[in-house]
């Protein structure tokens, strides 16, 4: 992703990220290995984020880094619930609503009050079932947010989506 594509361009990327950005299987230790990536990544950058990686009932991981404050794990709350929803991205989200000029409330009926359509969250698609939960990152500006767990989940699956 680059900050010269168009909103057309970024929701193309975002589709071929969540056609190929699967699980054959996810575990707690994957879980956990996917979360500690993220951190790593984000601490790398100085980024004041906080990360959510959860189940549809249940987190499975959660972390506050050094300037990530309550806003951000709201945040994190509202994006999670909107992939949860919806079964895609949130960044995706957003740019479909802005083209269509709707909100999450016209055209979905969800409340902003529990739901984003803000950069950041990700659905958790495992092979076979689809989306079963959420990675969730809040802090940065939407694009940079997004970018974040997508690196840090190409760089997890390995390139080939088999972990």
């Amino acid at each position: 992703m680059t900050p010269d594509q168009t909103d057309a361009e970024l929701l193309t990327a975002i589709a071929a990220q969540e056609k190929t950005l699967v699980f054959q299987r996810f575990t707690l230790e994957t879980a956990w290995t996917l979360g500690t990536a993220l951190r790593d990544a984000a601490l790398a950058r100085g980024a004041p984020v906080a990360i959510d990686i959860s189940l549809r009932e249940r987190p499975l991981f959660h972390a506050a880094l050094p300037g990530a404050g309550p806003d951000n794990a709201d945040w994190v709350r509202r994006k999670r619930n909107t992939v949860l929803t919806l079964g895609t991205s949130t960044l995706a989200v957003g740019l479909k609503l802005k083209a269509s000029g709707e909100t999450l409330e016209q055209r979905y009926g969800l409340s902003p009050r529990d739901h984003a359509a803000h950069g950041g969250g990700f659905p958790l698609i495992l092979a076979g079932l689809g989306c079963i939960g959420a990675i969730t990152v809040s802090g940065l500006p939407q694009v940079e947010d997004h970018a974040l767990v997508v690196e840090v989940l190409e760089r997890v699956l390995g390139g080939n989506s088999a972990t």
